[in-house]
């Protein structure tokens, strides 16, 4: 596998609430050192929905030497919103491309549920309750979909191509059936292993890769309970949250936390996708800081976090003793594959 790398959350916004607080550059520079040094990734997908964090948290994984992946993930824009930021994140790409660092910019992530008019729904909380198995007009929904989906990001690519000249993928979800003629690598954000689809898992990845162009799943992780690889995207359904102020506040029941669980996921998947000769692959994620980890098991969100460190609350860990998280066994294990 040519790229190693993980995901690197910035702040995803919903309703103005983000999932990265505090952001200090200083730190995300120093924990991006720890992803290049420690992790031995060589590349970083930098995700969130605020352009000025992507700029800096891109130009500090530049400058640690990691290949870009300038990935936002944005909510609640139109389509006009989207192209507009698209257009800043591919001036800063190609700022740092001429700087000499390797960079690829993604067209946006998931965009059927993160903007507005491919579904219907003004918030990402309605549009992703409509695409659920539950809907009984999920496939009438569903068939709409490619179609504007495509239309979207036809604008998009000419948008980025006139800024910036390296590679251009976008974080795909299946059934968007994106049409990768434009695109440079086929890339996508379903890269979760189920019980659901365990059997079947390495067929679909070979089926990408039999497409003809370098793909990359940039997305792929879980939670640290037992039972969640079982779950796999679903993982994080454990939390809680309060839907007027969007945050998690606890666990929906008893679980048990299980860090080797955790690991065992992310050295299997990873060796199916070694196999396949998928280009670049990257874990989700290194951090959580929504879902920090609690000594009591109900109140315990890192449970429910796909990061590969526990974030800690009023206290800094003893691994890295200016940081305020500790690394879990996925760390370990992800450190140990990307070594070898």
């Amino acid at each position: 596998m040519r790229g190693k790398g993980i995901c690197y959350d910035t702040g995803f916004f919903n309703r103005g609430v983000s999932t990265h607080e505090p952001f200090d550059p200083e730190v995300v520079a120093r924990e991006l050192r720890v992803i290049r040094d420690d992790l031995h990734c060589n590349a970083v997908r930098i995700t969130g929905g605020d352009l000025e964090r992507l700029r800096t948290a891109a130009s500090s994984a530049a400058a640690a030497g990691l290949e870009v992946w300038l990935s936002p993930f944005t909510t609640d824009l139109t389509a006009d919103e989207l192209l507009d930021f698209l257009a800043g994140c591919a001036d800063h790409a190609e700022r740092l491309r001429h700087q000499g660092a390797e960079s690829v910019l993604l067209t946006g992530s998931e965009l059927t549920m993160t903007n507005k008019g491919i579904v219907p729904g003004e918030t990402f909380e309605e549009r992703a309750g409509l695409l659920t198995p539950s809907n009984p007009s999920i496939g009438q929904l569903l068939a709409a979909v490619p179609a504007r989906v495509n239309h979207l990001l036809a604008d998009a690519v000419r948008v980025v191509r006139e800024r910036f000249g390296g590679k251009v993928s976008h974080a795909s979800l299946p059934f968007e059936h994106v049409d990768w003629t434009p695109f440079d690598i086929v890339s996508t954000d379903a890269g979760y292993r189920s019980i659901e689809t365990a059997d079947r898992y390495a067929e679909g990845v070979r089926a990408l890769v039999a497409q003809g162009k370098p793909v990359a799943v940039t997305e792929f992780g879980c939670c640290t309970y037992k039972g969640a690889a079982d779950r796999g995207a679903r993982g994080a359904e454990i939390a809680e949250w309060d839907t007027a102020t969007v945050t998690p506040v606890r666990l929906d029941g008893d679980h048990t936390r299980d860090e080797d669980e955790q690991a065992t996921y992310l050295r299997e998947v990873l060796d199916v996708l070694t196999a396949e000769d998928v280009d670049s692959a990257f874990v989700y994620t290194f951090a959580r800081y929504d879902l920090p980890h609690r000594r009591d098991p109900r109140l315990d969100l890192d449970m429910a976090s796909a990061g590969v460190v526990k974030v800690l609350e009023g206290r800094l860990g003893h691994t890295y003793p200016d940081m305020a998280w500790e690394p879990k066994a996925a760390f370990t294990a992800l450190a140990d594959h990307y070594r070898g």
